[in-house]
């Protein structure tokens, strides 16, 4: 291995506060700037004189570049030295946001943001690393609380961050304030990541890489192809494709020496559980964001900033449970905090599917304060449990799949809601043929109602998983100290 692993998670030095905080800014960079263009593709396209639709490309191109790269960035780490290719990873981006900013046309804009998602592809995984090397496992709640902030936060925030500075100031400013965020936190990495060596002779697994970028980037198309209006067997393809490039690279990395990631931590059950009911909890709270906006412009013909301020009440329930969430865990433990976050949110985006235009304010304002809250919660014990269990060898392995899947959930999200909202509506015009044709026409709200509530359903696909969970899954991490009576001595397996 590169950099030395503790001997035992006991042996690990304390935890860094202001290692793990400096982590969490880089990544809300990262986050941020995945769909912060949203607001300002209307502008970037009259700069551009180019139609809006073409202008989605910027952003396909910098998510598909994260998601691509990070099973890379997990080799480099170990080959080079986190220190270093975290404050590449920083480095590349800075850059780059500025280079965004100086884009002259689309193509030279896509460029470039190719270039800032292959830093952000490294920014991930690599700081997630270096703040699992230094933290002992009865501190690893504490530490993860700070990580998972980020990827909270800047879905809600981007909408209101992006139209803010370019209604001000103008769409270059959306990657000019990356500069000095950069420059600051390249300064702060230089002082605060420990220096580790890498190893020379750490070779790759050319093979595996080539089928697992193919494969996560086949799916990354398909999922965006199945958000749009169009190309619904093209995304059929995409998809089918990376699956069969993924399940090709699975079986290859179980045979070869050394494998682009070590597989057998899936036989580690709570690091399973983040490719079972936690991709499905992320992937329909990423919905959630999405399918919002949407319903309150759309479906209740609300102006961008009266949505927009409504939609930040499940920014405000994310912060505001946020210091509970960590005693919450150690009180109740892993298992019965992800069984009722995932069933409490089901039921919010239940009686989401029941709201109107005429629903009062205030109560929409108190039912998205509260999907907010258990939206943390839930994100924040997935965050945790999955790494509770994993010896420190398979970190870089755990920590560089669970990043790839965690982007791979996002997308999906966001495109099974686009893929509801369209069916739904079909839905709703076949129905409204003849006699009940204005009737259907005069419903808008119909669909997203339907995808609301088929996202609840959705979630308690998690909750079920969540119930198979041993009892004292992750008790190491959960409740420090002398193990709970009944719980296992050892590291749980499958």
């Amino acid at each position: 291995m590169s950099e030395p692993s503790p001997p035992s998670n006991a042996a690990a030095d304390p935890w860094s506060p202001r290692l793990a905080l400096l982590v969490a800014a880089t990544f809300f960079m990262e986050f941020l700037d995945g769909t912060v263009l949203t607001t300002a593709i209307p502008s970037i396209a009259a700069d551009f004189s180019v139609p809006s639709a073409d202008v989605s490309i910027t952003m396909t191109a910098y998510l598909m570049t994260v998601a691509m790269g990070i099973p890379l960035s997990g080799w480099m780490a170990e080959r080079l030295g986190a220190r270093r290719v975290f404050c590449l990873a920083i480095a590349v981006f800075t850059v780059a946001s500025l280079l965004c900013a100086l884009s002259q046309d689309l193509t030279m804009l896509t460029l470039t943001r190719v270039l800032q998602g292959a830093g952000g592809a490294m920014m991930v995984p690599v700081g997630t690393l270096v703040v699992l090397r230094g933290t002992a496992k009865k501190d690893l709640l504490r530490a993860t609380a700070y990580l998972v902030w980020p990827g909270l936060l800047a879905p809600v925030l981007a909408p209101l961050v992006g139209g803010a500075l370019t209604t001000f100031l103008s769409w270059h400013w959306i990657f000019l304030i990356n500069l000095p965020l950069g420059l600051a936190a390249f300064v702060a990495a230089l002082r605060l990541v420990p220096g580790t060596a890498g190893d020379a002779k750490r070779r790759l697994d050319w093979l595996g890489l080539a089928l697992t970028t193919l494969g996560v980037g086949a799916v990354m198309v398909g999922l965006e192809l199945a958000g749009g209006r169009e190309a619904g067997m093209l995304a059929a393809i995409g998809i089918t494709a990376g699956l069969m490039f993924l399940s090709t690279a699975a079986w290859w990395m179980r045979r070869a020496r050394p494998p682009l990631f070590d597989l057998g931590v899936f036989s580690t059950r709570t690091f399973r559980s983040t490719a079972t009911g936690g991709f499905i909890y992320r992937l329909t709270i990423s919905a959630v964001p999405f399918l919002l906006p949407l319903m309150f412009q759309n479906g209740f013909g609300w102006d961008p900033l009266r949505a927009g301020v409504l939609v930040a009440a499940v920014f405000i329930g994310n912060i505001g449970i946020k210091p509970a969430t960590t005693p919450l865990i150690r009180r109740f433990g892993f298992k019965p905090v992800l069984v009722f976050a995932s069933l409490a949110s089901a039921v919010t985006f239940a009686l989401c599917a029941m709201l109107d235009a005429g629903t009062p304010e205030p109560l929409i304002f108190a039912l998205l304060v509260a999907s907010g809250a258990f939206r943390s919660i839930g994100f924040s014990a997935y965050a945790s449990v999955q790494y509770a269990d994993v010896v420190p060898a398979q970190l870089p392995s755990a920590n560089a799949v669970s990043a790839t899947l965690v982007q791979l959930a996002t997308a999906a999200g966001i495109a099974i809601g686009a893929l509801l909202i369209r069916v739904f509506e079909a839905r709703a015009l076949l129905d409204g043929v003849g006699a009940n044709a204005s009737a259907a026409a005069g419903d808008p709200v119909a669909p997203y109602r339907a995808a609301f509530l088929a996202i609840a359903v959705i979630m308690l696909l998690s909750t079920l998983d969540s119930l198979t969970l041993p009892r004292h899954s992750g008790a190491e991490v959960s409740r420090p100290g002398p193990a709970p009576e009944g719980a296992p001595r050892r590291r749980p397996r499958a």
